[in-house]
């Protein structure tokens, strides 16, 4: 076999790995594939993830099976109105025995962290993510700490109830790649949540639900340089930035998508073109990535959101105007 057999077959066992993390996470959350392999997409593209649902829509369960999937640590961090920035990335704390502070850890050093409300705390703490998600590291007096590797921010918020949450500012929700919408299952997927409850299933043991690794940490870093090298043509990329440089002249639109987020897309839609094979991404790819990459990076004018016009529906526009390279 030649190397580049030997490089193929290798390949074709990540991808294999990657799908069978779904179907792990398929034992314990029903009805909800897209926000499984958004959360691949976004794990395979570096970048962190938004989740946005009403309560009670599994977004903790999910995250909770997704990292067990992955053989990946996982810690929870409930954000509240009180909690400190070293409440999420640690603090130094004095040891009376040595007479000396030491840094203690905060819940950020793990490989996928379930950041649950992250809008019920004040901006000040929801700060202390920043570096953690923009550089993978974490600063503190004067030291810089790295992160585990890999390591995936998967944050929740609640679209419909704002009384004592603060709005993310726009340096914040740049920094996730993807925003997903949790919604209620379908009526056979909702039956299928009931008949496992009604047979003994208890969301807290993940375990006897069937939930195993399905691939190792050195698995995912080997997916992500596999998806990072998928071709891209230029008239691929000249796509991209005309649908970027759309937004930012859509009437409706008083800010518009920013570099990063083209950034952002290119990334979310390799790792899409990667998962399905392909071995370079095409417009195709970019039309699926571009709303959940691009929905939160978007802010309306007044006028637009007084008559009712959704983000979605405006990046939909954008991808019906744009041309798109043959």
């Amino acid at each position: 076999m030649s190397d580049e057999q030997t490089a193929a077959s290798d390949e074709a066992a990540l991808r294999e790995g990657m799908h069978r993390v779904r179907l792990e996470v398929g034992k314990a959350v029903v009805g909800q594939d897209g926000t499984v392999t958004g959360l691949l997409i976004a794990l395979l593209a570096g970048g962190h993830v938004l989740l946005e649902g009403v309560p009670g829509v599994a977004k903790t369960l999910l995250v909770r099976s997704f990292s067990r999937a992955l053989g990946l640590d996982t810690k929870r961090i409930q954000f509240t109105p009180d909690l400190m920035p070293g409440d999420v990335s640690g603090s130094l704390v004095y040891d009376a025995r040595t007479g000396e502070f030491e840094f203690r850890a905060g819940p950020v050093f793990t490989n996928v962290v379930l950041a649950d409300e992250i809008n019920r705390t004040p901006p000040k703490t929801q700060a202390a993510l920043l570096e953690a998600m923009e550089e993978r590291q974490v600063s503190t007096d004067g030291v810089t700490r790295p992160l585990p590797e890999p390591f995936l921010v998967a944050a929740t918020q609640n679209p419909v109830e704002h009384e004592g949450t603060y709005t993310l500012p726009e340096a914040q929700l740049d920094r996730f790649l993807l925003k997903l919408v949790v919604g209620i299952p379908d009526r056979d997927a909702e039956v299928a949540v009931l008949r496992r409850h009604a047979n003994g299933f208890d969301p807290r043991e993940l375990g006897e639900a069937g939930v195993q690794a399905a691939v190792a940490p050195a698995d995912i870093l080997a997916a992500r340089r596999a998806a990072a090298s998928v071709a891209v043509a230029d008239d691929v990329l000249a796509y991209v930035v005309d649908l970027a440089r759309a937004t930012r002249e859509s009437p409706s639109v008083e800010l518009g998508v920013s570099p990063r987020a083209s950034t952002g897309l290119l990334a979310a839609a390799k790792a899409w073109a990667w998962l399905g094979g392909y071995p370079a991404i095409t417009p195709d790819h970019v039309q699926t990535m571009l709303v959940p990459t691009w929905r939160h990076r978007i802010r309306l004018r007044p006028e637009a959101e007084i008559e009712g016009v959704s983000v979605d529906a405006i990046l939909s526009s954008v991808v019906q105007q744009t041309r798109v390279p043959i």
